[in-house]
């Protein structure tokens, strides 16, 4: 079995702002801490949209880097590359391409949803319906085994493992595979091997789950195994096949709770939101400015919370008394609305310094930024290859 590993994935929009942080790259930060992560730059992927213009592409991917350094990605911890730069996702992507049904990019639910919000672009290319199976070659080739989404996101992982399901049977037929297979079981001890076919039963007669997780974990454990005996008894688990590529699970992540200054979604085109390395005077200026409650003409008047933009960021950034606060004095007209969005700026501009110092050093030399790439670059590239090694023998590609 191979090991857990994070893989996950951002189109170069250039400087992240706060929806970005809140939706994303704090599930980054905590997942580095638990399993073994590589984050890339999506740069091909925002080819498929922007294809007549990919000047701001190079710019933007550099950006975004330093904002993921600035945010708290360490690269002690994390493998962070440029997805160009490993060019043997384009290679299982074009063999991927060759076997799978062209209906299962179709329903795609975001394909048909991109089509009508971008109707300014000429999106009938290949390069744009194939876009899911690209991202699906970003995971399978690094065998992951999560990847964190949003809910909206699920489809496109359900249909990595179906991928990966129909490359498996197609290709991990192996000359003797059964009788390698049982000759393996022999390998993990009569106590082990019995126990293993009782729940290779169980799981393929019965469909139970908990018994194929069962065998899973206990052929983690079993140590003596060679690598390729422990493929081919994960294979033999669910069918009669070798396993050449993991069928990734989803590790949903919430979704951002932090809206944009006019209470929309946060983001750049709409002109609501607030960079990750804002200036502080500029984070002031928009915070103050922010539309609230439009029931509170005056100063006077009482007003709702929950009809204010400014609360939802009071329920990201303040404590529990500070809210408190904002609702008492809101609605009793108790604190003007300058007041009330004082906690907001004063919580926003603690929360960035650290993000400020941590960017500063790639600023000042952003060559550290090209060398910490670079070295994610070789260590992805290696993994990849490891992974095209398998698939090119699985397809008879290998001419050894």
């Amino acid at each position: 079995m191979y090991p857990d590993r994070v893989v996950s994935g951002m189109r170069p929009t250039g400087s992240m702002h706060l929806g970005h942080y809140h939706g994303a790259l704090k599930n980054w930060i905590k997942m580095q801490t638990e399993l073994p992560c590589l984050f890339f730059v999506a740069d091909w992927h925002a080819l498929t949209t922007h294809y007549d213009d990919p000047t701001l592409i190079e710019r933007s991917t550099w950006d975004m880097l330093i904002d993921w350094l600035a945010a708290g990605i360490d690269p002690s911890q994390s493998t962070l590359f440029i997805q160009s730069r490993v060019p043997e996702h384009a290679e299982l992507h074009l063999l991927l391409s060759m076997a799978t049904p062209l209906g299962w990019l179709e329903r795609v639910p975001t394909y048909k949803d991109q089509i009508e919000n971008l109707a300014n672009k000429d999106l009938a290319t290949y390069g744009f319906l194939g876009y899911p199976l690209l991202q699906a070659a970003d995971v399978l080739i690094y065998r992951a085994s999560q990847v964190p989404v949003g809910e909206d996101q699920v489809p496109h992982i359900e249909m990595m493992r179906e991928i990966a399901r129909r490359f498996n049977h197609l290709y991990g037929k192996e000359k003797g595979f059964e009788e390698k297979a049982q000759d393996a079981v022999k390998k993990l001890g009569s106590k082990r091997a019995r126990l293993y076919n009782e729940l290779r039963t169980e799981y393929q007669q019965h469909g139970k789950e908990d018994a194929l997780a069962q065998a899973k974990a206990m052929l983690d454990d079993a140590q003596s195994l060679s690598m390729g005996d422990r493929e081919r008894l994960f294979g033999y688990l669910e069918g009669s096949r070798k396993l050449i590529l993991v069928e990734p699970q989803s590790r949903l992540t919430e979704a951002s709770r932090l809206p944009g200054l006019d209470g929309r979604k946060m983001s750049k085109s709409y002109g609501n939101a607030i960079a990750l390395r804002e200036d502080k005077d500029s984070v002031a200026r928009k915070i103050k400015t922010m539309p609230t409650d439009p029931a509170r003409v005056r100063r006077s008047d009482a007003g709702d919370p929950e009809r204010c933009p400014v609360w939802q960021f009071h329920q990201v950034y303040s404590d529990a008394p500070t809210q408190e606060w904002v609702v008492k004095g809101c609605k009793s007209a108790g604190i003007g609305c300058i007041e009330c969005k004082q906690p907001v700026i004063d919580a926003i501009i603690k929360e960035q310094e650290p993000m400020h110092e941590r960017a500063q050093q790639y600023l000042d030399d952003p060559s550290l930024v090209r060398a910490i790439v670079a070295d994610g670059n070789d260590a992805a590239r290696k993994l990849a290859q490891d992974t095209m090694r398998d698939v090119r023998e699985a397809m008879g590609l290998a001419y050894t």
